[in-house]
């Protein structure tokens, strides 16, 4: 049986820092009945949306519970992490790397990839070119995010100055998702790094373009970057192997099933994003986003050795370790089982 919970609001970045400091982190529920698992509204995490609308996952846990918690961003759900009020989460690769770096390698572990692609720039039809990107005001959904990120080190990779209060050659404006459409709308942005399928919605709009597809500045990895990857919380991991162990079976089912029926996945996505968040999404927008993100828990190891470098070069990071960062045993014993060829960390 699940239990869902209604959406954190937004939580202070010190809290997690604070944790770390004091050695608070990764305590968890000491309750092997029930597994609590945070993810985002987005179709970035449609294995998530999809593994809890179908059952899934729920089927999978066999007795044990799954409880569900919504978040905005990866910040947020790190903190959770961090505090146990959850014990696994969907999040992007910077928030995951952010929790690593703060809890000096104690709190998480990343057990799986879930998606890559489906992020981009999309801008007003008046900007044609990256050129003309300078003194324009332009939105990430969260400082410090993986959409952040990725901006801020685009910026800086032309020479351009920003900073984390709006200023710069380039204005960055985080704002919640929902935020960002309405801002484009009203005219008071220029356009937006995002995910989907917000990027799809602002491509709804009349005055608005693609201007940069971010597979094209991932030439490293021959344009796949991870966008969403599944974590848990350290001791939870070590308390509870078995859980986790179910929690990857029905995660590494749900991806299959995605693939083999795109078009019945994105309409589970569609259903349980309106459940979750009490609005309507276009059943065609929904396409549109799926047809934009690849879905594999395959975690493209080294695309989030990239992440970690953009996010030393913009001063959002000192630089990392993550050697251990990584925890596939169990989730490649589940591939083994199921017959598939096993996935790569850092170490190869």
């Amino acid at each position: 049986m699940r239990v869902s919970a209604t959406p954190l609001r937004a939580a202070a970045a010190a809290m997690a820092l604070g944790l770390a400091a004091t050695g608070c982190v990764g305590a968890g529920a000491d309750d092997s009945s029930v597994l609590t698992l945070g993810y985002f509204p987005n179709i970035t995490h449609a294995p998530a949306l999809v593994g809890v609308e179908n059952g899934t996952l729920d089927e999978a846990l066999g007795e044990v519970e799954l409880a569900t918690q919504t978040f905005n961003a990866g910040p947020d759900a790190i903190n959770a992490v961090f505090s146990g009020e959850i014990d696994a989460a969907f999040v992007g690769p910077n928030p995951a790397i952010n929790g690593w770096a703060q809890s000096r390698g104690e709190a998480l572990h990343v057990i799986a990839g879930a998606a890559t692609q489906g992020a981009g720039l999309v801008a007003r039809d008046d900007i044609r070119t990256v050129d003309d990107l300078p003194g324009k005001t332009l939105s990430t959904p969260m400082l410090g995010g993986t959409q952040d990120v990725v901006l801020r080190w685009f910026a800086l990779d032309r020479g351009w100055e920003v900073d984390t209060a709006g200023g710069g050659d380039l204005s960055i404006v985080p704002q919640e998702n929902p935020e960002i459409v309405n801002a484009f709308r009203a005219g008071e942005i220029d356009g937006a790094w995002l995910p989907e399928p917000h990027l799809s919605r602002l491509l709804a709009e009349d005055d608005a373009h693609l201007l940069v597809d971010e597979r094209e500045v991932w030439e490293r990895t021959g344009g796949q970057y991870v966008t969403t990857l599944l974590i848990v919380n350290a001791d939870f991991l070590e308390r509870e192997p078995e859980v986790v162990e179910n929690l990857l079976r029905g995660h590494v089912e749900t991806v299959g099933w995605m693939n083999d029926n795109p078009e019945e996945a994105a309409e589970a996505s569609r259903v349980h994003l309106e459940e979750i968040t009490g609005g309507g999404l276009d059943p065609e927008l929904t396409a549109a986003a799926f047809d934009n993100v690849l879905f594999t828990v395959d975690p493209v190891a080294e695309s989030l050795l990239i992440k970690a470098e953009q996010a030393e070069a913009i001063g959002l990071l000192d630089p990392v370790d993550l050697d251990g960062i990584y925890a596939l045993d169990p989730l490649n014993d589940v591939l083994a089982q199921a017959g598939h060829e096993p996935v790569a960390g850092l170490e190869g």
